[in-house]
C-alpha cells in the first residue's frame, strides 16, 4: 500500500475525532429515515464549488513520489491518497446532488404513456451529472467509512412539475395537458422555502455506506405521493493510467413507477481524473443502459471522451427506441454539463442548458441532530480544516476517522461478530433498502 501520511507533527485537536462520542452515538441509534423530523430540516447553504487553479510544486512533488510507486492498471482502492486532492464532502453526499432537479425527476410518472415516459427519465438522467460532478476541477469526496449516512429532502412545489409533451393524457393523476412543441427547458423552482410544505411534495433521500472492501454504497429516493422510488447500489473501483485515474461505477439502479407498474434498470458511467501534476478535470466515459421490460422500451446513453487530439470535452449522445419494432423514438445530443439538444419522432425537439438550471437545494437536519455516523458531522473536522487551508490537521483528522474504522473492524473478527448495515438489506449481488415504498403498497 502506497501511504502519503504528511510527516509533519500530528495535530493534538484531532485526538476527540478518535475518542468514541456516546451523545452522538445515541443520537445515531435513535433516528431512522421515517420518524426524522420533517420541521426540523434547513435549506442547505453549502457552496461545494472548488475554485484550485491546480497543483502547487510542493504538491506536484508529493504526487510524483505517489506516481512513482504504481503501476499501470494498479487497483487505487486501498492506496491513501493525499489529503490536498479531497473534494470536502462524502461520496454520499455526491450521489444526493444527483438528485438537484427533483422537479424532473417527479415529471418522469406523469408521462401517458410508456415512450414518454421513458423519454422524461432519461431526459433526467442527462441532466443528473453536471451538480452531482459539481465544478471543473477534478477532486475526489471523502471516502464514506462503513455505517456511514447521509439524508436530506427536497421539497418540490406542485407547480413545478414539468407540462406534458402529449395532449392524450386521461390518467387519474394528469395534470392540464398543453401542446406538444416544446419551445424551452422546463420551469425550474427555487428550494420552495417561501412555501407552505403542504404546496409540496416531499422527496425523501438516505444512502449508506454498506460494505468497506469492496466499497459498496446504497442509496434509495421516493416520494410517496406521486409513487415513485429508486434504489441504487455502486461499487468504486479506480485503478491509475498514468497521468489520469479511472473510477468505475459497477452496480444498477432500479426506478419503480408504482402507478404503472414499471420498473426501469439503469447503470451509470465511468469517470476519470485527467492531467492530475496540472490542473485536474473530470470527465464522464462509456456506455450505460436504461430498460424497461414491462414497457418494452430500452435507451442507451454514450458519454464521450475527449480524443487525445481536438475534439470535444464532455459530449454525450442518446437514443431512446421500442425494443420490438426498433423505432428510435428520441435522440439526444451536447454535453453532460452544457446545452443538451433533444429531437423527437414526432419532429419536435427541445434544448436544454443544463449549466443555467436553478437548482432545487436540499434541505438536512442541523448538524447537532446530526447521528455520530451522518456523513456531515462524521467529516466535519476534515472539512473545516480544508476551508481553513490547514492541510496536516485535515490529514490528521482523516486518518483518525480511518483508524477508528480499523480498530472496530478488528474488534468485530475478534468477537464475530458480522457487520449489520442500518438501512439496507443485501439481496443476491446487490442492496436494498429495509423499508421501500414498493413494499409498503
Amino acid at each position: 500500500m502506497v501511504d502519503m501520511k504528511s510527516s509533519r507533527t500530528p495535530n493534538k485537536s484531532a485526538e476527540a475525532v478518535c475518542r468514541p462520542n456516546n451523545q452522538g452515538q445515541q443520537q445515531g441509534q435513535t433516528s431512522s429515515p421515517e420518524t426524522l423530523d420533517p420541521s426540523n430540516e434547513t435549506t442547505d447553504t453549502e457552496d461545494h464549488e472548488e475554485e484550485d487553479l491546480g497543483v502547487l510544486d510542493d504538491q506536484r512533488s508529493i504526487m510524483l513520489h505517489l506516481l512513482s510507486q504504481l503501476k499501470l492498471g494498479m487497483d487505487l482502492t486501498r492506496v491513501v491518497l493525499p489529503t490536498f486532492i479531497l473534494e470536502k464532502r462524502s461520496l454520499l453526499e455526491m450521489y444526493a446532488n444527483f438528485m438537484a432537479h427533483p422537479d424532473m425527476f417527479l415529471s418522469i410518472t406523469s408521462g401517458c404513456t410508456p415512450e414518454e415516459r421513458m423519454v422524461r427519465f432519461v431526459e433526467y438522467y442527462l441532466t443528473a451529472f453536471h451538480e452531482g460532478r459539481k465544478g471543473a476541477v477534478a477532486k475526489k469526496p471523502y471516502n464514506p467509512i462503513l455505517g456511514e449516512n447521509f439524508h436530506c429532502s427536497w421539497y418540490v412545489p406542485r407547480d413545478r412539475i414539468r407540462p406534458l409533451r402529449t395532449n392524450n393524457c386521461t390518467g387519474p393523476n394528469s395534470p392540464p395537458t398543453t401542446t406538444s412543441t416544446i419551445l424551452e427547458s422546463p420551469q425550474r423552482g427555487t428550494d420552495g422555502s417561501s412555501r407552505r410544505n403542504s404546496d409540496c411534495y416531499r422527496v425523501r433521500f438516505v444512502a449508506e455506506q454498506v460494505s468497506h472492501h469492496p466499497p459498496i454504497s446504497g442509496f434509495y429516493c421516493e416520494c410517496k405521493e406521486k409513487r415513485m422510488c429508486v434504489n441504487t447500489h455502486v461499487w468504486t473501483k479506480s485503478k491509475f493510467m498514468g497521468m489520469s485515474v479511472g473510477v468505475s461505477m459497477v452496480g444498477e439502479g432500479v426506478l419503480y413507477l408504482l402507478e404503472h407498474d414499471e420498473e426501469y434498470v439503469f447503470t451509470l458511467p465511468c469517470a476519470y481524473a485527467r492531467s492530475i501534476l496540472t490542473v485536474p478535470w473530470v470527465e464522464l466515459g462509456g456506455k450505460v443502459t436504461i430498460n424497461c421490460t414491462k414497457s418494452g422500451y430500452s435507451a442507451t446513453v454514450t458519454f464521450h471522451t475527449k480524443p487525445f487530439y481536438g475534439g470535444k470535452v464532455h459530449r454525450v449522445t442518446a437514443e431512446v427506441k421500442h425494443n420490438q419494432t426498433g423505432n428510435i423514438v428520441c435522440k439526444a445530443q451536447g454535453e453532460w454539463n452544457g446545452m443538451l439538444e433533444f429531437t423527437y419522432s414526432n419532429g419536435d425537439n427541445k434544448v436544454i442548458d443544463t449549466s443555467k438550471q436553478p437548482i432545487i437545494k436540499k434541505k438536512i437536519q442541523p448538524l447537532e441532530r446530526q447521528g455520530q455516523y451522518e456523513s456531515r458531522r462524521l467529516w466535519q473536522h476534515v472539512t473545516v480544516s480544508l476551508k481553513a487551508g490547514n492541510m496536516d490537521a485535515a490529514t490528521e483528522h482523516k486518518r483518525c476517522l480511518e483508524e477508528r474504522q480499523r480498530r472496530e473492524a478488528k474488534q468485530r473478527a475478534a468477537t464475530q461478530t458480522p457487520w449489520k448495515a442500518k438501512y439496507f438489506i443485501k439481496e443476491g449481488e446487490g442492496w436494498v433498502y429495509q423499508n421501500p415504498l414498493w413494499k409498503a403498497h
